[in-house]
């Protein structure tokens, strides 16, 4: 569908304003079926950021360092990382080179819920589909430099 049609509007101020509502609306769709997906595995997206983050870095890290490396940099890192450490997926250690600092490294069963969602990930890739491999480059080529036009 065009976002003429999903969002019942066919007027808008500049071809600007179209592709800023088409950028929101499109991360909004996505989030969605990215939550639909992670329900089945009792996560939220932000927990998922942060495991793979975790698993990513091989060591590790403070709270500000994964914060640094989330995509949502709005959300309450502690707070998610506790949610974590709840559900057993990461665990907490004091930091040896400054005790006041705790590290957060990913736990096994943090290790192993990720190598199941590994299995069933490219049904969320699906989304993209519709769009050729060179397209989806092209498409992050464009976001990244809306992105750096800020900087």
């Amino acid at each position: 569908m065009s976002l003429s049609k999903d969002i019942n509007q066919t007027r808008f101020r500049s071809e600007y304003a179209k592709a800023m509502l088409n950028i929101l609306f499109t991360n909004n769709w996505l989030m969605e079926n990215t939550r639909k997906h992670l329900d089945r595995f009792d996560l939220t997206p932000q927990q998922f950021n942060i495991l793979r983050i975790l698993r990513g870095a091989g060591t590790p890290l403070s709270t500000l360092q994964i914060r640094q490396r989330m995509l949502d940099k709005m959300s309450d890192t502690s707070r998610i990382v506790d949610r974590l450490v709840k559900k057993e997926l990461v665990e907490k250690v004091v930091c040896p080179s400054d005790r006041r600092l705790v590290d957060v490294s990913i736990s096994e069963r943090g290790r192993t819920l990720l190598a199941d969602i590994d299995v069933v990930e490219p049904e969320w890739e699906k989304l993209l589909f519709s769009i050729t491999e060179e397209e989806a480059m092209q498409l992050s080529l464009l976001l990244d430099k809306l992105r750096n036009s800020t900087d």
